[in-house]
């Protein structure tokens, strides 16, 4: 029994070991570097864009404008992928009226580097600088979008962007709290929470947010539980709306697709200065 009791403990310490050795590849999955498809092959225009971060890494990311845009999307996607799988996102914002700039993140498609929490913020920071210094767009028509990851991306971004450059409004699509706190609820049977290098601590980003916020969040997700998405909205301060939306992780922004695009219709409407989608 006491032999039983050694090979547990030492089989349970060699995967504690190797959470904690590989959890950038649990946290990050570039997958497929190479584009699958792109905006022309949904009828889009299009425009290939290379962006340049302070620590001098070189970005993939596509402009896809609208052609009577209300306003402006910045694009965080989500841990897995390219920019080239959110062709159905792309639609659906132009179908709102909004012109949309979709950027890789470091060592993702086309991307240079390798992704870090560090890397993703200076990412952001510059696509935010594209829209604003190098295509003249003014904050206040800028919606920053982040999904899944891409939501702490995205309120990282918009807790740095504060008075003078504040966007019109943040949308944050199947958000967590932390990565700590969602390392811990995923794993239990580990001890995820003290094992994570990662913070991500979307709480905290929220809370000194200083535009109008919307959460959306699926009763389904099977990712990233719903009780995440309505903490990050309790934490953030008015104005805010929480859209509740049904569906899988990944798919939830399509299965309930009415409720999607109306619910976004109307926040963008009512809570910012965008004008209304004709």
């Amino acid at each position: 029994m006491l032999r039983i009791l050694l090979w547990l403990l030492l089989g349970y310490a060699m995967l504690v070991v190797a959470a904690c050795a590989f959890q950038d590849r649990l946290l990050y999955l570039p997958q497929a570097r190479e584009h699958v498809a792109t905006p022309a092959d949904i009828g889009l225009t299009w425009e290939s864009v290379k962006l340049r971060t302070d620590d001098e890494v070189t970005l993939d990311a596509w402009w896809v404008p609208a052609e009577s845009p209300r306003g402006n999307l910045l694009f965080f996607h989500g841990n897995a992928g390219n920019i080239s799988h959110r062709l159905a996102s792309i639609q659906q914002f132009h179908r709102l009226g909004l012109s949309v700039l979709i950027v890789d993140y470091r060592g993702y498609g086309k991307s240079e580097g390798r992704p870090s929490e560090s890397g993703t913020a200076l990412d952001a920071r510059a696509a935010w600088r594209w829209l604003d210094e190098t295509h003249g767009i003014e904050p206040g028509k800028i919606v920053i979008f982040g999904r899944s990851l891409g939501a702490a991306v995205a309120a990282e971004l918009a807790k740095e962007l504060k008075r003078e450059a504040r966007p019109a409004a943040l949308i944050l699509e199947s958000p967590f709290t932390s990565v700590p706190a969602l390392a811990q609820r995923l794993y239990p049977f580990l001890p995820a929470r003290w094992l994570t290098r990662f913070e991500y601590d979307v709480i905290a980003y929220v809370k000194e947010i200083e535009t109008p916020v919307l959460v959306i969040h699926s009763l389904d997700d099977d990712i990233i539980p719903f009780a995440e998405g309505e903490a990050v909205h309790a934490a953030a301060p008015e104005p805010k709306r929480l859209l509740v939306i049904g569906g899988s992780h990944n798919t939830g922004f399509l299965e309930s697709e009415s409720i999607y695009l109306e619910g976004i219709d109307a926040f963008l409407s009512e809570r910012t200065g965008l004008p209304r989608l004709r």
